[in-house]
């Protein structure tokens, strides 16, 4: 019996990762896409007898079988009831070629493939490789299938992105490096499904259960926060970052995930929302799921889902914590692109994912997928999750002054509309889309408030505000608002705006305008109490900065002003690295409801400037140049700065700069050799302990060499 003998197998590498729009993985691996042909070669040392019969083995998982889909049996020609098939082409002599397909709905992951040959009465079994499977965006049977190639370009080819923040009146680009195609990414996101509660408690339904984006999205959005199973990132909103790195300092996956992976699955300190949803959009469309980062202006956190966000002041304008509670800036969660086989192809399309850590669903902290089209139509009790996200962009908002006798009294506030301004990015360039239209009829329209009602039907919430039994469990509710939501406000009699002088910079004082009218012909005397905080961009106030008390008289419908300044001295020791202040002001004239007026203000950093100096080749090395200005009054020492950008550096790259005068302008330079070619994104981060992080970056089209 002369058994075959297989000198090599050529996996058809560059053939191959260019059919399946793989080649950009920084990997020598076989990496494909299900749903399509590959192609391999084995070069024999033997010659193949003519009786031989040829069966393939695919195997994925710690304990394959057919009856879980993670092993499949196939001969030539003929199709296994599996979906996998080979066939055998034409070759050069001493070697033969096949042509070999997985199914549109294979588990994901990697496999195993194996050569079985019966000669006669002797079987003959031998190992051919690994490959990776991975989800297949263009296949049109498979269930993340996206028809638009340009669309498919962005969300699953593009390795780098903008996610937006800021305030819904100052909305700011931040520039994200995904890196889904660096080197260990792929193996450190098939980690990460190894590493969930699921695998844990049964890997072998987990990895059966790998073939359908809505399993394994929702194991991705536990495993991307720490909470439960030692996930990658763990989340902190309050106190400093001594044990960890600032969430504001980084800027991408990449590190996060490399430091994850090597740090033997160490959760990474600290995240906040835009760092899980940078890192789960890497995860995903490392996987081949089509990912994009979404973000919500005035996004409510709802925490006993009654649609209702409760606020509460002092009679100075100081919020008061008598509820869990809260409206954010902005919060950043992401959206993935596939069918819903458990819902009705109606709700097909993108489905929203939440990795930020906020509440438990089914017991762990995970949210989604939940159909975009579920929330804009107010089927809040369908899976997964869709309650907590309608909330999110659908709560109303109340405010209420608490008087030192206990009394609280509903007072009268332009609401500041929830769920505003939802962003992402442009496909093929950097600019803002508004998806607000996808998840809610507009504003005011009978249509949005019929899917309201529908909503606070859906989840036993009457609109007088006694509430029936509430699915999840309630946490300390707000009860006032029940007794109050049939009685709103009474409007006050005059009207008020905050207006900024100039855009502030930090460093610089900050000049303030109040601005009242008199609605009616009444002469009033009206007492002003102003109070300014450090915010967080949770909106959660962290340090008092000024109070002042000012009394005002307005005659007959009188237009008056008040200036004030907060100056640098008063909040550079108090500011967050958010950078973001509220000013309140509660206007209270005798016999007649409150007014409060809030505004949040975002302190802009001062410009970086990057010029590349020269042209960018692959592998050629060239110059850039970094000129940045220290923004204080005062020395700073100890500041770095940070480069990085998926295919222009292999790793982050750290200048010191040891010492720059008040306002004084310094400038770096450092070499990148790009590696990829194609649009770019090159990140710089000045990172100092004196003020936050000031960035930039610049996209670069690198030509190929």
């Amino acid at each position: 019996f002369l058994a075959l003998k297989i000198a090599n197998v050529n996996w058809q590498s560059k053939l191959n990762k260019a059919a399946h729009h793989t080649s950009d993985y920084s990997s020598t691996e076989a990496i494909f896409r299900r749903g399509q042909a590959f192609n391999i070669t084995l070069n024999l040392q033997t010659m193949v007898q003519s009786g031989d019969n040829f069966t393939f083995i695919a195997s994925t998982g710690p304990s394959p079988a057919e009856s879980q889909q993670t092993k499949a049996i196939f001969n030539l020609s003929e199709e296994d009831a599996s979906g996998w098939s080979a066939t055998q082409e034409p070759s050069e002599p001493g070697c033969m070629n096949f042509t070999i397909f997985s199914p549109p709905n294979a588990v994901i992951g990697r496999y195993k493939l194996k050569l079985q040959i019966v000669s006669g009465n002797k079987v003959s079994s031998i190992l051919l490789g690994q490959f990776v499977l991975l989800f297949n965006p263009w296949c049109p049977n498979d269930d993340v299938y996206m028809a638009n190639e340009k669309e498919r370009q962005e969300y699953v080819l593009n390795d780098s992105g903008i996610i937006f923040q800021g305030l819904e009146k100052y909305i700011q680009q931040e520039a994200w490096n995904y890196g889904q195609f660096e080197e260990d990414i792929l193996d450190i996101s098939l980690a990460i499904l190894d590493r969930s509660l699921n695998h844990r408690q049964d890997p072998a339904v987990d990895v059966s259960n790998r073939n359908n984006p809505i399993y394994v999205s929702r194991v991705v959005s536990a495993m991307v926060n720490s909470n439960d199973e030692k996930g990658v990132v763990e989340g902190k909103w309050n106190g400093k970052y001594y044990s960890g790195t600032n969430p504001l300092q980084w800027s991408g996956s990449v590190t996060i995930l490399r430091k994850w992976y090597r740090g033997r699955y160490k959760p990474v300190r600290y995240g906040q929302c835009w760092v899980f949803a940078g890192v789960m959009c890497t995860v995903l469309r490392s996987l081949g799921i089509p990912t994009r980062v979404i973000t919500n202006f005035n996004s409510a956190h709802d925490r006993n889902i009654n649609l209702s966000i409760d606020k509460y002041v002092d009679i100075s304008g100081k919020t008061l914590h008598l509820t869990e509670d809260s409206v954010w800036n902005f919060h950043v969660w992401n959206e993935s692109w596939f069918i819903r086989r458990d819902l009705g192809s109606f709700y097909d399309g993108w489905q929203v994912l939440d990795a930020t850590p906020q509440e438990r669903s089914k017991g762990i902290y995970q949210c989604g997928p939940v159909s975009t089209r579920a929330i804009k139509e107010g089927d809040v009790n369908l899976d997964y999750d869709s309650s907590f996200v309608f909330a999110a962009v659908n709560a109303d908002y109340v405010t209420w002054i608490c008087y030192s006798n206990k009394r609280k009294e509903r007072i009268y506030s332009d609401t500041r509309k929830i769920g505003k301004f939802i962003s992402t990015k442009a496909v093929g360039t950097n600019s803002r889309v508004d998806v607000t239209a996808n998840y809610k009829y507009p504003e005011g329209s009978l249509k949005e408030r019929q899917v309201y009602k529908k909503a606070l039907k859906l989840l036993g919430v009457r609109s007088t505000g006694k509430t029936t039994k509430i699915t999840r469990p309630r946490r300390r509710s707000s009860v006032a608002w029940r007794q109050n939501m049939t009685q709103p406000a009474k409007k006050p009699s005059i009207s008020g705006k905050l207006i900024l002088d100039a855009s502030p910079i930090i460093g610089q004082d900050i000049l303030l305008t109040l601005a009242l009218r008199n609605l009616i012909s009444d002469f009033k005397t009206i007492k002003v109490k102003l109070s300014a905080s450090a915010i967080l961009y949770t909106r959660q106030p962290k340090a008092e900065i000024l109070q002042l008390s000012r009394s005002i008289k307005l005659g007959s419908e009188e237009v008056k002003e008040i200036s004030f300044k907060i100056s640098y001295s008063q909040y550079k020791n108090s500011l967050m690295d958010d950078r973001k202040i509220l000013v309140t002001a509660v206007c209270d004239t005798k016999q007649e409801a409150s007014l409060l007026v809030e505004k949040d203000i975002v302190l802009q950093d001062p410009f970086l400037t990057i010029k590349v100096l020269g042209p960018t080749v692959v592998y050629k090395a060239v110059n850039v140049q970094v000129t940045f200005t220290n923004p204080l009054s005062e020395v700073v020492t100890d500041c770095v700065l940070r480069a990085e950008g998926s295919g222009l550096l292999k790793e982050q790259l750290r200048i010191n700069v040891a010492r720059m005068a008040p306002m004084e302008s310094s400038t770096v330079q450092f070499e990148i050799i790009p590696y990829k070619s194609g649009t770019r994104q090159l990140q710089v981060d000045l990172v100092c302990i004196h003020f936050s992080d000031i960035k930039g970056f610049v996209m670069l089209d690198v030509a190929p060499a």
